[in-house]
């Protein structure tokens, strides 16, 4: 069992590392990613399509890395 979890760890990191590269950025640096935090909280719509489904990709592939690891930490 928990060689297949560590495989399955190894193929969500590689799928979330993957999905994360391919996604475009919306502001450079950090004065950006502070700015665009308020437009994104209030009102300003993620686009629908090829980012949209990276970012569902990426939300779904982080939340199994963590399950996974955790799993894994409580077995061994």
């Amino acid at each position: 069992m928990s060689l297949a979890l560590k495989c399955v760890l190894l193929i969500a990191s590689i799928i979330l590392i993957v999905s994360i590269l391919l996604q475009s950025s919306n502001s450079a640096g950090l004065s950006g990613s502070i700015g665009g935090g308020a437009e994104q909280l209030f009102g300003k719509k993620r686009s629908s399509g090829y980012d949209a489904i990276l970012s569902k990709i990426s939300s779904a592939t982080a939340i199994l890395f963590i399950v996974i690891s955790i799993v894994l930490c409580a077995v061994e």
